[in-house]
C-alpha cells in the first residue's frame, strides 16, 4: 500500500472553521460565555508569559514589576471565570461594572508596565510594539470612560475575530482540498495510462510458435 502524499488536514480545517463561527455567534448572544472566555484569555496570556519573560529580562526590578503585573492579571482572569460560573450576571448589574473596570485595568496596567520599563529602566523595544502599547492604553481608557461598553461590545469583537479566523481556516482548507483533488486526478490518470501502456505492450509481444501436428496421410502400398 503506497504512502499518502496528501493528508486530510483540510477536513479538520473546515470543521474548525465551522466550530469557530458557531462559537462566535453563540458568544454574541450569551454574556456569561463572553465573561468566561475573557477570563480564560487573560489567565492564559498571563501564565504562558511567566517563564520566557523571567528568563529574558536582564534586570531584577523588571522581573519584579512584570511578575506583579502577571499576578494581578491572573487574579483578574480567575475572578472573571468564578463570577461567570457562579453568579447570574444577566440580572445583577454590578457584575457588568466589575467586568468593565477589570478589563480596563488589565489593558491600562499592561501599557503602564511597558512604558515604565522602556522609559525608566532602559528596556529595548521596537516601533510596532511601541504603537501596539499606545493602542492598549487607549483601549483601557476608552473602556473605563465609555458608559455604553458592556459584554456585547466584546462579543461583537470576538465574533469578528471568529469570522476572520474561520475565513482563514476555510481558505487554507480549500487550498488543501484542491491539492488533494488534483493529486487524486493525477493518480487516476496515471493508472489509466499504465493500463493502456500494458495493453499496448501485450499486443506487441510476439505470439509463441505452436508446433503443428503432422497431418496424417493414408499409407499406400
Amino acid at each position: 500500500m503506497s504512502k499518502l502524499k496528501y493528508g486530510y488536514g483540510w477536513a479538520l480545517k473546515f470543521l474548525l472553521a465551522a466550530i469557530l463561527v458557531g462559537v462566535g455567534i453563540y458568544m454574541f448572544f450569551a454574556s456569561e460565555v463572553v465573561y468566561t472566555i475573557t477570563g480564560v484569555g487573560i489567565v492564559i496570556f498571563s501564565i504562558f508569559r511567566v517563564v520566557p519573560l523571567m528568563k529574558s529580562l536582564n534586570k531584577e526590578v523588571l522581573r519584579t514589576i512584570n511578575l506583579i503585573e502577571i499576578i494581578f492579571d491572573t487574579i483578574i482572569g480567575g475572578l472573571m471565570i468564578y463570577i461567570a460560573l457562579t453568579r447570574n450576571i444577566e440580572d445583577e448589574a454590578i457584575w457588568g461594572l466589575v467586568y468593565r473596570y477589570a478589563l480596563a485595568f488589565f489593558f491600562y496596567l499592561r501599557g503602564l508596565v511597558y512604558f515604565n520599563s522602556v522609559v525608566f529602566f532602559g528596556e529595548k523595544t521596537e516601533v510596532p510594539k511601541f504603537w501596539v502599547h499606545i493602542a492598549v492604553l487607549t483601549i483601557g481608557a476608552i473602556i473605563a470612560v465609555l458608559p455604553e461598553f458592556d459584554y456585547s461590545s466584546v462579543a461583537l469583537f470576538l465574533l469578528f475575530i471568529s469570522i476572520l479566523g474561520a475565513g482563514y481556516l476555510g481558505y487554507d482548507g480549500y487550498g488543501g482540498y484542491k491539492k488533494y483533488r488534483e493529486y487524486s486526478k493525477d493518480l487516476n490518470l496515471g493508472k489509466e495510462k499504465e493500463k493502456t501502456k500494458d495493453q499496448g505492450i501485450e499486443k506487441e509481444l510476439p505470439r509463441p510458435i505452436v508446433d503443428e501436428k503432422e497431418e496424417k496421410r493414408p499409407y499406400v502400398n
